[in-house]
């Protein structure tokens, strides 16, 4: 249970807010790749700021303020130049540093014009892993992880979009919290099904442990034991606002209080006969979260932790709550926050923000299924794998996905062309 003021603290992310304070000493993904490859101009709404995003003619990446200096018109309807983004209302054009380079009347009939006088809010966009990420906190900016997946080689990867009507810390909370794939991820996918049961393995142990990089989350179930992966390597937490599981991340991403932008990065690698295997472009797409009946999807992992999240209200009352044993890594990360919220406070870094040379390459993460992932199966291990193997019938996170990216998966994977998106009937034993 927190305080209404403890709750604001964790929950507010705006400019000047201390929480958005802290989060905008993070990289945050907010558009992929191939987005800006199919148009080059995307509106951004970011921890409360509304910001455009683009790729200029030369292939400059920009995340600027989304009103034009001149009179405020809306740079989300402008177009890219050979160097910058020009305001469709009177072409006043601003580069990347959020510079006006060009103002065509003020020029004509005044050389030089008013632009070096000119400045929009601009801030620093890098591409990793077919996303593109963006720095809103004080320079100098720290480096922009590449995590160790985004290195791996002969696997298919696919990006993800939903937007979540609800604040991104009870989203956050989910990432440390293993006894809900018992219940939400497996008993009652069962009950959906029509089944009465029976249910999955029951937990018996969980274990939480502060790294570098956030939390790991270990669990022992009914049919598993303290050697088994979950509990020797565990999943992770990772922090801010991520959840990395091994062969897929999830992040949380503050479009304001109120909204959410859950961007899910998912890699699979190919059977060993289709190796070698080289993505040309990264697919994304956005996943629908309602049906046609208007309530929330329930079919798959991501669209069922859709529910819980905006089940709690659009800002979670934490006020009324009553924590168990099992919400032990939610008290913890809590606790974290609240220390990095003091440091920043102090003018301090925050934890696990990379400055360190040393890692600019590559940051390496505690990974589940590690050899199989870089090493690969063959087709029919794979097909008999419990786990990887459903992939191969379904994409079980997230429902929506379209048809062009299922038939370039099952070209990468060596499945025939026309094998369906089938919705799992059960989902990956002990969800994610």
């Amino acid at each position: 249970m927190l305080s209404e003021d403890k709750n604001r603290l964790l929950t507010r992310v705006g400019p000047g807010t201390p929480m958005g304070n802290l989060m905008r000493r993070y990289w945050q993904p907010v558009g992929a790749v191939a987005e800006l490859d199919d148009k080059p101009i995307k509106a951004v709404r970011l921890m409360g700021e509304d910001l455009v995003l683009y790729r200029d003619l030369s292939g400059t990446y920009g995340l600027t303020d989304r009103q034009c200096a001149h009179r405020r018109a809306d740079l989300s309807y402008g177009f890219v130049e050979q160097h910058g983004i020009r305001c469709n209302y009177h072409g006043w054009c601003f580069n990347e540093k959020g510079r006006c380079i060009e103002q065509p009347f003020e020029e004509t009939v005044k050389p030089g014009g008013l632009k070096d006088d000119v400045r929009i809010k601009a801030y620093p966009v890098e591409a990793r892993g077919g996303l593109l990420w963006a720095y809103l906190g004080p320079e100098p900016a720290p480096i922009c992880p590449n995590w160790e997946p985004f290195t791996w080689k002969n696997g298919f990867v696919q990006i993800v979009f939903s937007e979540i009507p609800c604040n991104w810390f009870q989203c956050q909370e989910n990432s440390i919290d293993p006894v809900h794939f018992e219940w939400m991820h497996s008993n009652w996918s069962i009950r959906l099904g029509g089944a009465p049961g029976p249910y999955s393995p029951k937990h018996t142990k969980l274990g939480f442990d502060e790294f570098d990089y956030g939390f790991i989350y270990r669990r022992v179930r009914t049919d598993t034991s303290e050697q088994d992966p979950l509990w020797t390597v565990g999943r992770v937490c990772l922090w801010p606002n991520c959840l990395f599981t091994g062969d897929h991340f999830e992040w949380r991403v503050p479009i304001d209080d109120e909204r959410t932008l859950s961007v899910g990065w998912f890699y699979n690698r190919v059977p060993k006969e289709r190796e070698p295997f080289e993505q040309n472009r990264i697919p994304y797409w956005y996943g629908p979260i309602k049906g046609p009946d208007g309530r929330w999807i329930s079919s798959h992992v991501m669209n069922q932790d859709f529910i819980a999240w905006v089940g709690q209200g659009t800002i979670a009352d934490r006020t009324g709550e009553y924590l168990g044993a099992s919400d032990r890594g939610v008290a913890m990360i809590r606790r974290r926050f609240f220390q990095d919220l003091e440091t920043v406070a102090n003018g301090g870094d925050p934890k696990a923000v990379v400055r360190d040379e040393k890692l600019k390459d590559v940051i390496q993460l505690p990974v589940l299924a590690r050899k199989l992932l870089t090493e690969g199966l063959t087709r029919a291990e794979l097909e008999k794998h419990p786990l990887y193997g459903k992939g191969l019938k379904g994409f079980v996170f997230q429902a929506g996905q379209p048809n062009e990216v299922r038939r370039a998966f099952n070209d990468a994977m060596g499945s025939p062309p026309d094998t369906p998106q089938g919705i799992p009937e059960t989902l990956a034993p002990g969800g994610k």
